[in-house]
């Protein structure tokens, strides 16, 4: 399998809800249109900045072009991007040192458990063969709070 279709069906993993949806009064599963609807609160112009601790890491996306940043690397590794839009959010994927990297946004409340900001969108991302956790605002939905 290629990594682009690798990515893509990691992607559509992170983001898939539970089964379209559910079985009815004779057992058959119905699927509505909302089960087939592709996330859209978050556009494809729209720059979507990311945010994660223990370790901190960040960045943005805007297009195909991915910044992510850490501590030991402020100026950040630039990487271009595929966009997945699935059911209860959007992913983005690509290849960071020859490695997969996937970072899945859904919405939901989110804190960084530092300061007194709050985030509309919750993210996972997979680099280098780990799983983190963090938070995600874009220009039509910021982060609220007071600055750390």
């Amino acid at each position: 399998m290629s990594f682009s279709r690798t990515s893509a069906l990691a992607a559509s993993l992170l983001l898939a809800a539970c089964s379209a949806g559910g079985p009815d009064s004779s057992g058959e599963t119905t699927v509505t249109a909302a089960d087939t609807q592709s996330y859209s609160g978050i556009g494809p112009q729209e720059t979507v900045h990311f945010t994660g601790t223990e370790p901190f890491w960040g960045g943005q996306v805007s297009g195909t072009t991915l910044t992510y940043q850490t501590p030991d690397d402020r100026a950040g590794q630039i990487l271009t991007v595929g966009r997945f839009a699935g059911r209860n959010g959007i992913s983005f994927s690509g290849d960071l040192g020859g490695q997969p990297f996937v970072l899945a946004v859904t919405p939901g409340k989110c804190s960084d458990g530092m300061s007194d900001r709050a985030y509309p969108f919750t993210v996972t991302l997979q680099v280098r063969g780990e799983q983190r956790q963090g938070c995600a605002w874009s220009d039509k939905h910021p982060m609220t709070g007071a600055p750390a």
